[in-house]
């Protein structure tokens, strides 16, 4: 059978030396089921100093301190096989290595340890239900960031792994990871318990750094998201480089010193691995930072080699949590029976012999500095290292075993177990150690809860000393704390101000403590009963921005008091007069040849049409009502079809000469003299019947508009149903487009007068207008609406009078020589022009 090894110093750079040879041998057992250990006893040597020229140090407190944990492994183990209850006739093995610390190296363990037992490569099969790896379950690695890659490689092949540090709550998926269990709360409670100590003395305004690592990167994570559902708001967050040899971790360290001095806050929490955390805390005293509160967590907190930087006390007051944990029994006094035994010659040629029966060929297990490691260099971490989890874990897989195997108090079945049939067992069972209880939950993890460390210095001696609990709830025996500050007691750390009256607290990010103060915009009003917004002002009121009150809104119409309104009116009137002078001038010469063409009596009710619709336009100034805004669209509907019949009769005698000359004579009679009154009292009755319609589907009402203007309230006419509209002068419409298809094709002698043109342009001219004022009025909401009403009327009455009716006037003044029946004669009676 392979004998089982733990090989401490390893030749590929690891810096740290672990004892005697014959101490590296001893740690070398088989067993009938092995065990296998992912420790971090050596680290290399890196450059921890500012200077230009690097300094190589090394970290011994790194590699003593995994000493201890794989010390702490062997004894349980120990423990377990001198047992006669726990798994009676079986020996557990065990198979350690070192990681230095990399995570290539851990990997290339890990492949080691699945390699199919008595070999050294791992099988390659379709179902690995029966396949043996060389271990039966792993212990390790420490670090999250190592537990992540190792964690994914074993849960393919699902061996239990159990941690005794790594604390990512990345790890705590089961489904990514489902044989990966831990003996250590996860980042989640540490967080959980950082914001109660922030909230228990009332710091509002931190600054967190976490190392750029899975550890700093996820706890970090996790805190920030805490820490914005509960009002603690973040003044800089910020990860600094894992290795602090990196090309630039100078400057990173540099910049985020700078940075949270910028910021002013008192409060730094430090989720960091123990280099970067150091390297952190160097720099801080360096560049002078002052004094603050370090909040650090386990991972740094009781290590020397943060402990031991020189004027370390100037850094102010250092708290964190650690994990609750009870002292091993019996394990202080193991390791010292084992280390008084490497000085036995009895002792080392057991090892040197056992080393023989070693199989080496799978890593080089040669180490030089294996002999300089004594009981007093350890003593120290013996102190401060947390040895329970490691214990627990080993315990864990033994209970798991004893169920799998189905033991009894006093034997062991001898049947074959393989590795994932553990992990049923390592689900459910609730296991004793050393009296206390233990279950893995639901992510594989136990809560056993924090101790809240401070660092109190007494003659320049550092002592850990507890202040307090956390489990669910935290607590603190602030009496037993000492801050840096001058009284000591807390210092404050809060990002509020007070903001001035007609200003809010603009929050920054997603917390409540931190804001700017700002202006309450306009038409918001700042109240002292909330001060984090402003409030609205009722819609009748505006405010100016930075208001401590509303204000009564002004209303908003066209005035006649004001120069518009007396401008529109005016020239409304010009527009009337005009018609109505035309109409006079038509009046006077109303048997003329002229007025007979244009339509006689029928002409002078068109421009009487037109007059009223100018004066309509009055309508549109002043206070807008109800009724008012009905009226509008009702006298406007009307008037144009007043003018519009009697276009409409002329352009039907005309397309009735021209297109249908040889019907027209027995036709004429219905579009002329008494009969054609009628045709236009129809098109008027029409009308009418339209008008109820659109008082039926949808009358224009009156819009109180507090929207469009900023300190005035709007009341303009609203269109309430554009299908009513679209009834209403669609039919005007339908008529100007009725007399423009009747006119526009006529032709007429240059030596003859052309009636039909002038109609041809009057409607064209209407059409182009209201096209424009369609546009403009669906869109338009401010007081300039009803202008846009009056500009529509005036500039439809102006283009009929133009086009149509100035012509008539130019002959009827100017050239009464035109004026007679040759020159005004209708189409049928012009005689073609002779071609020359």
């Amino acid at each position: 059978m392979m004998v089982p090894q733990l090989w401490l110093c390893l030749s590929f750079g690891c810096a740290a030396a672990l004892g005697h040879s014959c101490l590296s041998a001893q740690f070398r057992r088989p067993g009938d089921y092995i065990l296998g250990g992912l420790f971090p006893f050596g680290e290399d040597t890196v450059n921890l100093t500012t200077r230009s020229e690097p300094t190589l140090v090394v970290c011994e407190s790194l590699f003593t301190e995994g000493l201890v944990w794989a010390l702490g492994m062997k004894f349980a183990i120990d423990q377990i096989n001198n047992s006669s209850s726990l798994l009676p006739g079986i020996t557990l093995g065990y198979d350690m290595y070192d990681t230095c610390f990399e995570a290539l190296v851990a990997l290339q363990l890990s492949m080691l340890f699945l390699a199919q037992n008595g070999t050294t490569g791992i099988g390659v099969l379709c179902n690995y239900t029966e396949y043996q790896p060389r271990v039966t379950a792993v212990i390790g690695p420490h670090s999250s960031e190592l537990s992540v890659v190792t964690a994914k490689l074993f849960s393919s092949f699902l061996i239990p792994q159990v941690s005794y540090k790594a604390s990512s709550e990345s790890l705590s998926n089961t489904e990514l990871y489902p044989s990966f269990y831990r003996t250590v709360p996860t980042d989640k409670n540490l967080v959980g318990a950082v914001v109660q100590l922030l909230h228990q003395f009332e710091w509002n305004w931190i600054a967190t750094v976490g190392s750029d690592d899975e550890y700093g990167q996820g706890g970090q994570t996790l805190f920030l998201s805490t820490a914005g559902n509960d009002n603690i708001c973040i003044g800089f967050e910020g990860l600094i480089p894992a290795d602090p040899a990196e090309p630039n971790a100078k400057e990173q360290l540099e910049d985020t010193i700078q940075l949270i001095n910028s910021t002013k806050v008192n409060i730094i929490v430090v989720f960091a691995s123990t280099l970067a955390a150091r390297a952190l805390l160097e720099h801080s005293i360096r560049m002078g930072l002052g004094k603050k509160v370090w909040i650090g967590t386990e991972t740094w907190l009781q290590s020397d080699t943060t402990a031991s930087i020189p004027n370390i006390q100037s850094l102010g007051t250092v708290l964190g949590f650690v994990t609750q944990t009870n002292p091993v029994p019996g394990f202080h006094e193991y390791v010292a029976d084992l280390f008084r035994s490497v000085e036995q010659e009895e002792f080392c040629q057991e090892s040197r012999e056992l080393s023989r029966r070693t199989n080496a060929e799978a890593l080089d297990m040669h180490c030089q500095e294996c002999d300089r490691i004594t009981l007093r260099d350890i003593r120290p971490m013996l102190e401060v290292a947390v040895v329970q989890p490691v214990h627990v874990a080993v315990y864990s897989v033994a209970h798991a075993l004893h169920r799998a195997l189905g033991c009894t108090s006093t034997a062991c079945p001898e049947t074959p177990v393989r590795s994932w049939q553990l992990l049923h067992f390592m689900n459910t069972l609730s296991f004793e150690v050393n009296g206390q209880s233990f279950k893995f939950d639901q992510s594989h993890g136990t809560n056993t809860g924090y101790k809240l460390i401070f660092w109190s210095w007494r003659t320049g001696t550092l002592t850990y000393l507890p202040v307090g609990e956390y489990k669910q709830s935290l607590y603190i025996n602030k009496s037993q704390i000492r801050f840096h500050t001058a009284d000591q007691k807390e210092p404050t750390s809060e990002c509020f101000r007070h903001c001035q009256p007609g200003q809010f607290r603009r929050i920054k990010g997603f917390n409540l403590c931190c804001y700017d103060c700002t202006d309450c915009p306009e038409n918001t009003f700042w109240s002292s009963t909330d001060t984090t917004s402003c409030s609205p002002c009722p819609q009748h009121q505006w405010a100016p921005a930075g208001s401590t009150e509303c204000r009564d809104r002004s209303e908003r119409f066209v005035f006649w008091s004001e120069y518009l309104g007396p401008a529109l009116a005016a020239l409304a009137a010009l527009t009337a007069a005009l018609s109505g002078a035309t109409a006079l001038l038509f009046l006077r010469h109303l048997r003329s040849p002229v007025v007979q063409l244009a339509g006689g009596g029928r002409s002078l009710f068109a421009l009487l049409s037109l007059a009223l619709l100018s004066l309509s336009c009055c309508l549109y100034v002043g206070k807008p009502s109800d009724g008012l805004c009905v009226l509008q669209e009702v006298s406007c509907a009307l008037c144009l079809n007043g003018c519009f019949s009697a276009f409409f009769t002329k352009a039907l005698e005309i397309a009735l000469l021209t297109e249908f000359p040889g019907r027209a004579p027995g036709l004429r009679r219905w579009v002329t003299r008494g009969r054609a009154w009628l045709l236009v009292a129809l098109c008027l009755l029409t009308q009418g019947l339209l008008c109820f319609c659109h008082l039926r589907l949808g009358p224009n009402r009156l819009l109180v508009d507090y929207q469009s203007l900023p300190t005035e309230t709007l009341l303009v006419c609203e269109t309430r149903s554009w299908a009513a509209f679209a009834l209403l002068h669609g039919y005007n419409g339908s008529l100007a487009l009725v007399c423009f298809l009747c006119t526009f094709m006529v032709q007429t002698p240059g030596k003859r007068y052309n009636v039909a043109r002038g109609i041809t342009f009057a409607t064209l001219i209407y059409f182009i207008v209201w096209i424009f004022f369609i546009a403009i009025y669906a869109t338009l909401k401010t007081v300039l609406r009803p202008v846009t009403q009056i500009g529509t009327v005036l500039a439809t009455t102006l283009g009929i009078l133009g086009s149509y009716y100035v012509p008539k006037c130019y002959i009827i003044v100017l050239r009464p020589d035109l004026n007679t029946g040759d020159y005004c004669q209708n189409p049928t009676e012009e005689e073609p022009e002779e071609d020359s």
